[in-house]
């Protein structure tokens, strides 16, 4: 009798072990698009820094330590059934909105391009709040909309409302530090959310609207620093300001269009190697890739954006929790939001918000918060499995 349970037992340990449950195709193409974006980081900044007796490889030994730490990040969030960690959400929360306070306390917060959105650490090291935010507002919302008293499959009033305002709280700090680019990413998951909550079209509809008015509020009594209003202007009309805000789009366009279909080489890109295009190995990385990738290289990052997303959809499709479906459609959101408007403001067809590529772009903070995101698609995945 003895020996059926220890069977039973490692049955189970292997049903639900991250190596056993875990989806191939989604954790391929993650690991990928890491390979690629370590690549471009590369190439984005060694030329230069050579040219200017620094060390060559200083973007690329930290961004592989972010993609370390990343991914231990990752893995410690499918080691716990992520219906057991209800329990710690108020906390990480909690943690959440404390850190999007401190940033913009004088003094503790680190103001770059005119907004006040980062924690210096020892050793040149930076954290930003509003990354970490993304993740607590997602499981936030998603515990109180799954977690209802009545039998309904739609949620009531004082649901939606108590859930909204997880969500304000922290979008409002960061609206003020401002952050505009977080500041929408974080309104497409909640939006994603609502609506696959069982919510009523209109709550939708109303979100939208007052997401409009927001910005349009914040641009008019000067909560959006001039820097951003500027960004704007350029996006409105790219031949406003060449030589000023408008020049990197301008460089940006020059650098994707001179790639052609195969690019110019990797390591090879005139645009690159010369340091035109301010950011790029942050913000702008697209362009690195449109310039020594080509058309095909750009196109197969987007292939594999897309093949995240199905899988995050089949995921979210999969599984009978409540809880693990919004988790999950919360985080297709954010991701989808995101990959958009950064490759589209690269190509003039998003204003520039300075929000980084997932998975690819150089930035700690960003880089623990989209592999924290994987692993919470995998962790409702392998437990979803019958």
């Amino acid at each position: 009798m003895s020996q059926i349970s220890v069977r039973r037992g490692l049955y189970q340990h292997r049903r639900f072990s991250i190596f056993h449950g875990s989806d191939p195709v989604l954790t391929t193409a993650v690991a990928l698009l890491l390979i690629i974006g370590t690549l471009l980081v590369y190439a984005a900044t060694r030329d230069w820094y050579a040219r200017n007796g620094l060390d060559p490889q200083f973007y690329l030994k930290r961004h592989v330590i972010n993609i370390a730490i990343g991914t231990l990040l990752a893995y410690g969030t499918t080691l716990i059934d992520y219906r057991l960690l209800r329990a710690y959400i108020p906390i990480f929360w909690g943690l959440g909105v404390l850190g999007l306070i401190i940033v913009l306390i004088p003094g503790l917060g680190t103001s770059i391009n005119g907004a006040r959105a980062w924690i210096s650490l020892p050793g040149g090291f930076q954290i930003q709040p509003a990354e970490l935010a993304k993740i607590a507002i997602i499981v936030g919302m998603s515990m109180l909309l799954s977690e209802r008293s009545h039998d309904s499959n739609k949620p009531e009033t004082s649901d939606l409302l108590q859930a909204l305002v997880i969500a304000a709280i922290p979008v409002l700090l960061i609206i003020r530090q401002p952050d505009m680019g977080t500041a929408f990413i974080i309104s497409a998951s909640v939006i994603t959310i609502i609506a696959v909550s069982g919510a009523s079209s209109r709550w939708v509809i109303g979100l939208l609207i007052l997401a409009i008015l927001v910005a349009v509020v914040a641009t008019k009594t000067g909560v959006i620093s001039q820097y951003q209003l500027n960004r704007l202007q350029t996006f409105v009309d790219p031949t406003a300001d060449t030589q000023g805000t408008g020049y990197q789009l301008r460089q940006a366009r020059i650098a994707i269009g001179s790639g052609g279909l195969i690019g110019k080489g990797l390591f090879n890109g005139p645009q690159t190697n010369g340091r035109f295009v301010p950011e790029q190995q942050t913000d702008f990385i697209f362009t690195v890739a449109g310039e020594e990738l080509g058309f095909l290289g750009g196109g197969l990052i987007i292939f594999l954006y897309l093949l995240i997303l199905m899988r995050a959809f089949a995921i979210a499709r999969r599984t009978s929790d409540p809880f693990g479906r919004l988790v999950t459609t919360g985080i297709i959101g954010w991701f989808a939001f995101q990959i958009f408007e950064n490759i589209g403001m690269t190509l003039g067809l998003m204003p520039m918000t300075g929000v980084p590529l997932p998975f690819i772009s150089y930035g700690g903070s960003s880089m623990f918060a989209t592999l924290i995101g994987f692993g919470l698609l995998q962790n409702v995945h392998a437990r979803s499995k019958g």
